[in-house]
């Protein structure tokens, strides 16, 4: 018996704006209808109000849009357009709001008169407050009725219905009391004379609890807008137009004509419009807004610009390396936005919860009316009881306690430099007591440069650089070209080499000015035979142990000095380990280098471990061996060879110039130069988990109180509908200071901004 192979099909992924949502329990319904559909995959997010769906290639969108609406709900595909409808939501919702406050606050006025002082009420009294309490439940609490329709025409429930339900009930009942009940009905706060029966009019509760919600939903789209509003903040960043040098003339073009290798100019005063080098010009950029760092960054000829950052001084040309969706800031807002497209582990428990948690709280405001009335409590007690169980217990707070936090958290990273790609990165930091850090290109510069030139016998440092640098203009090697650029900064005009030839391994030997040069390492003077001075071998030694390399020169034999060349530690880096060490953290280096350099390296950053001689096939062995002895590893790196060790430890940060093979394999891209972000990245992280916490914790916890006490009747309606709202408000609210983070916020280093 044979078994047939699986068959995979081709899916792309499809981003949905989905209308209509108004608590996790919807975005759970949404969710679960999705996916029911076969080979669909869909995540949807109710504080972003997005889906993102997994969809077969042979699966017509319209198909998944139909699906959504028959749920209930509106979907379309996400679009320029997101934002306009969000403010016209806003809108909608504080016009309501205002009809709400401006009608409740005489009608509750009206009742606790009357109420305190039944000689003041007159004939019709009654319906003086019926007329006034109309255009609230009927008008200003319609998105509560139409989404507890929609939810019953589809046989489901979201916390509209609770609250419709609760504020339809308050006004029937007052109604019924009103126009058929006893002689001088009383009111639910007790004052007055009461009569048996019908005696209570909860006209105030109905229009106080409207109010109230709307308020809590007003102030909350506002926040989750605002918290959404850090990336939109960071996309507008792009320069709009482009001054193009095309056929030698200066032609002003939508930023969406510029091509790769396109040169382009930027004047003082205006934002660099895509990623490029520059050609010709010389001044500085503020990229703060886009990496976070706070001093301007140089801008010569050869240096990389990003997109986005403002030109501050001289005019500069620039040939644009990536345009359009390949810049960083696009690739950097759309890496956010996916992040907080996605849900973190604890938020799918939530969502679990929510799908059932509102037929659980009908069933108990059911039992709570029919378990007082049966303990001979008054039918208007019980009802109280009842209502307050149908409000007071609306998940709101628990469906934004996790997203809100991580949209907040998301945005203000990619707006410091720091882009996380989901919440599984702010999980994995939190396990993280381990960081290891890879060398070249990480911990220093990647660019090997001239740190000191020492002379011998009657020779000059000028004179050694001016041979040097001759000979050394016809390799291609990284520490040829550190000689070379030291030479041409020294020495004003180099001579022509003659007769040259590369050793490949060692060095390189021509006739520079009729006089035999040889550069290149020890090794190679003894193969030629040339003896060392005691001097020059002082200087090779002392190089060494300092992780340098040593240059030896030669003319006609005869040693004239020692280059050294370095790869140059990072002036950040000392400051980021030891930020790291007081976040309690043990670091590590790990590098191929041999020993002398490595532990070098590692001593100048005051690192506790060093690990060299890694072969790159051996980094991502290393991590899980770290892994396997019980440390949760985070690794730094950002060539070709960390991609599998990123991929292998439990948080991967990958430096943004690196790899692209790195940059896929990390959990977050850390865009500043400074390496200062990497302990800024673990603060945030952590901070953005804590808030979580929080909410989550001040939520269950508020759900957990306050249906007991409403179950009891120790809660009336008007204080838990006003409670559940500002439940949600602080959850937002809390959330909201994660925007601060950098600037003296929570968990804030004070840097970085």
């Amino acid at each position: 018996m044979t078994t047939a192979a699986p068959v995979h099909r081709e899916v792309r992924t499809l981003e949905l704006a989905v209308s209509g949502m108004t608590c996790a329990a919807c975005s759970a319904r949404v969710e679960r209808t999705l996916n029911r559909m076969d080979g669909v995959r869909a995540s949807v997010n109710y504080a972003t109000e997005r889906a993102t769906v997994q969809v077969p290639a042979g699966l017509a969108d319209e198909a998944v849009f139909e699906r959504v609406r028959k749920a209930g709900y509106g979907a379309r595909r996400r679009g320029a357009g997101d934002e306009d409808l969000t403010t016209a939501r806003v809108r909608d919702l504080r016009r309501r709001l205002i009809v709400a406050a401006v009608l409740a606050v005489p009608l509750g006025d009206l009742s606790i008169t009357l109420a305190l002082v039944p000689s003041l009420r007159f004939p019709g009294w009654q319906l003086l407050g019926l007329a006034l309490a109309v255009p609230v439940v009927g008008w200003a609490a319609l998105p509560f009725h139409r989404a507890a329709l929609r939810n019953l025409r589809h046989r489901s429930s979201s916390m509209d219905t609770l609250v419709s339900l609760g504020v339809l009930a308050s006004f029937a009942w007052s109604a019924w009391a009103a126009l058929a009940g006893g002689p001088e009905p009383g009111y639910w706060v007790g004052f007055g004379p009461t009569a048996p029966g019908a005696d209570a009019v909860y006209l105030d509760v109905a229009a106080g609890v409207t109010t109230f919600l709307l308020a809590g939903r007003y102030f909350e789209s506002r926040s989750r807008r605002g918290a959404a509003g850090l990336l939109a903040a960071l996309d507008a960043l792009a320069a709009k137009e482009v001054r193009v040098l095309r056929d030698g003339a200066e032609r002003m073009l939508p930023v969406g004509e510029l091509a790769v290798g396109d040169r382009f100019v930027v004047k003082p005063g205006e934002a660099v419009a895509a990623d490029g080098v520059v050609e010709t010009g010389q001044s500085t950029v503020d990229v703060s807004a886009v990496t976070g760092e706070p001093v301007p960054a140089e801008a010569v000829p050869g240096r990389r610009l990003i997109g986005a950052s403002v030109n501050l001084e001289g005019c500069l040309v620039v040939r644009a390396t990536a345009v359009g969706a390949h810049t960083q800031l696009a690739q950097m807002t759309a890496l956010a936005e996916r992040a907080q497209a996605r849900k973190a582990s604890v938020q799918r428990l939530v969502d679990r919860i929510c799908a059932v948690f509102v037929p659980v709280v009908l069933a108990l405001s059911a039992l709570t009316l029919a378990g007082r009335l049966l303990t001979g409590h008054p039918l208007r007690d019980a009802f109280t009881a009842a209502v307050s169980v149908l409000i007071i217990a609306c998940p709101c707070a628990l469906g934004l306690a996790t997203p809100t936090a991580l949209m907040a958290g998301v945005g203000r990273g990619a707006q410091l430099g720091i882009l996380i790609k989901g919440p599984d990165a702010l999980e994995a930091s939190r396990r993280v007591d381990t960081v290891v850090l890879d060398k070249t290109g990480t911990v220093t510069t990647g660019r090997m440069s001239v740190t000191g030139c020492h002379p011998v016998a009657t020779r000059t440092a000028g004179e050694v650089l001016w041979f040097a640098g001759a000979v050394e203009a016809g390799s291609e090697h990284p520490i040829a070209a550190a000689v070379l650029a030291a030479a041409r900064a020294e020495v004003a005009e180099l001579p022509e080499v003659t007769a040259f030839r590369a050793l490949p391994g060692l060095g390189a030997q021509g006739t520079v000015a009729g006089h035999e040069v040889l550069a290149g390492s020890a090794r190679l003077f003894g193969e030629q035979g040339i003896a060392l001075p005691a001097e020059a071998a002082a200087r090779v030694e002392a190089a060494r142990a300092g992780g340098a390399v040593p240059v030896l020169v030669a003319v006609d034999r005869e040693v004239a000095g020692v280059v050294v060349v370095r790869d140059g530690v990072k002036p950040s880096a000392r400051a980021a380990v030891t930020a790291l060490r007081e976040l309690g953290l043990r670091t590590v280096l790990l590098t191929g280098d041999h020993e002398v350099a490595a532990r070098a390296v590692g001593a100048e950053i005051g690192v506790d471990e060093v690990r060299a001689g890694v072969l790159p096939a051996e980094k991502a062995l290393a991590i899980a061996a770290m892994r396997a002895a019980g440390a949760r590893v985070a690794m730094v790196g950002d060539g070709v060879n960390d991609g599998p060790a990123l991929a292998t430890a439990d948080l991967g940060m990958a430096m943004a110039h690196g790899s692209d093979i790195a940059l896929r394999s990390a959990d977050l891209v850390l865009v500043r130069e400074d390496l200062r972000v990497v302990p800024d990245a673990i603060r945030l992280a952590t901070g953005t988990l804590r808030i979580i916490r929080g909410n989550l914790a001040w939520a269950f916890g508020y759900n957990v109180a306050a249906l007991p006490l409403a179950a009891l009747g120790l809660l009336n309606p008007l204080i838990a509908g006003a409670a559940m709202s500002l439940s949600s408000v602080l959850v937002v609210s809390n959330s909201l200071r994660l925007r601060s983070f950098g600037r003296g916020g929570p968990d804030s280093n004070g840097s970085g901004d």
